[in-house]
């Protein structure tokens, strides 16, 4: 099949047969395709667009370029959760013990950050000794030990996906919703999982910006997992300001402890809290959403996800006492502009704000500190007072303060009335 053709079919807003995606997704995992014919298809995919039945057969086949963990042998349903990336979002560290502490096989196959959101496998790797880099056997084993794991995606799970996201990111078609859909549910069901949960962040500080965009990905990946076999079901949150009080790496990690340990409360838990019981429900362990809802909260006050957390964190080398002992940075305090309430807080220029500190990448290969970040002292709907921070910012760059300052300086508003908005936009299942 020749790939002029393939790519003529979809210029003419035609409807590619599987023959016609399994050649293209073939030329993209063994090269027999040009980078610029991967590329003219991959443009016209996006400026055409594909009807789901397309997608479905892109996925199946982006997940068939590689190998399909098999879990068949682990007794439980396989359940697992992506989000689409938000600034202070690190609500898997959370929720993963939380849901497998109440029963479900969770294999999490995570990323690093790369711009303003922050990447799970950073987090973890912030708390000394963790391994990410399990091999699939190591992985089953975890899995089979403690029903949990997390780590980096496997250098055979979807291929193509690798060739073909780095060809998005340099020709401009990022942004297509079937490429995304494509993307993001190959890697989820070469995990082997059986059902999954999926965020879709929506603002500000969100890939997706508008709710409109949002509801046509969440609709999207839920009809192709669908087709693809998966039980899914999507939300859509809000990602116009940070979701907790930390962003950063081990900030974030001391956050989602404190969650744990039941000490911090708020939106942070209680999205953890309903992502967790989505995937409850999904594994067939709760007969709705409310149901699932219960069974992870006394999960969480039990300490059962504190404890399932310790175990997951000792299974992959983790040392806890150790991360427990590590010495942050002094904070740099940055004081209000104004007084009254803070109305709104930009999450992306506070998300840039921390990668100029380093705990971020402006490049793939960039190295993160973990101990940089940034605390968010006032948060929306809490009253500015002059003697307390808005922000500390914590930094081995001393010359990185003055442009991290400036730019949370210019991310949050001051009002004189306190404002709520709800995280919870919408959800999409089947």
């Amino acid at each position: 099949m020749r790939a002029v053709d393939v790519i003529r079919t979809k210029r003419d807003g035609g409807i590619l047969s599987p023959a016609q995606i399994e050649s293209f997704v073939h030329g993209a995992t063994h090269g027999t395709w040009e980078p610029y014919q991967l590329s003219a298809l991959l443009m016209a995919i996006t400026i055409r667009g594909m009807i789901d039945i397309e997608t479905a057969h892109l996925t199946r086949a982006m997940t068939d370029s590689g190998r399909r963990i098999d879990l068949s042998d682990i007794p439980g349903v396989k359940v697992d959760k992506h989000s689409t990336g938000g600034v202070g979002d690190k609500t898997s560290l959370i929720l993963a013990p939380l849901a497998a502490a109440c029963g479900v096989v969770v294999p999490m196959m995570s990323g690093r950050g790369l711009g303003h959101t922050g990447g799970t496998l950073d987090k973890l790797e912030a708390i000394p000794g963790f391994r990410v880099g399990l091999t699939t056997d190591e992985f089953r084993a975890t899995l089979r030990k403690i029903g949990v794991a997390m780590i980096s995606q496997t250098t055979d799970a979807a291929p193509a996906d690798r060739t073909l996201y780095a060809l998005r990111d340099v020709t401009g078609t990022v942004e297509s919703i079937p490429l995304i859909t494509a993307s993001i549910l190959s890697k989820k069901l070469a995990e082997g999982i059986s059902a999954l949960v999926m965020d879709v962040k929506c603002g500000r500080g969100a890939f997706m910006k508008t709710p409109p965009d949002a509801r046509k990905l969440a609709q999207s990946l839920v009809r192709v997992g669908t087709a693809n076999g998966l039980k899914i079901e999507a939300v859509i949150t809000a990602m116009d300001h940070p979701l907790g009080h930390a962003v950063g790496n081990a900030n974030e990690v001391e956050e989602c402890l404190g969650v744990l340990e039941g000490k911090i409360v708020g939106p942070l838990l209680d999205l953890s809290v309903l992502l967790a019981a989505k995937m409850v429900k999904l594994a067939g362990l709760a007969e709705d959403d409310a149901d699932g809802e219960r069974q992870v909260r006394a999960a969480l006050a039990s300490g059962a996800a504190r404890r399932k957390f310790e175990k997951l964190v000792a299974a992959q080398g983790g040392d806890l006492k150790a991360f427990r002992r590590r010495k942050p940075y002094p904070a740099v305090p940055l004081a209000p502009r104004s007084l009254g309430y803070v109305t709104d807080m930009d999450a992306e220029k506070v998300g840039r704000a921390a990668m100029v500190l380093g705990a971020g990448r402006f490049r793939a290969a960039d190295a993160v500190d973990p101990l940089a970040g940034v605390t968010i002292r006032r948060h929306v709907g809490d009253k500015v007072q002059a003697d307390v921070p808005v922000f500390d910012l914590h930094t081995a760059r001393p010359e990185a303060v003055a442009e991290a300052a400036a730019l949370l300086q210019s991310a949050y508003t001051v009002g004189s009335t306190p404002t709520k908005k709800p995280l919870l936009l919408e959800t999409i299942a089947p």
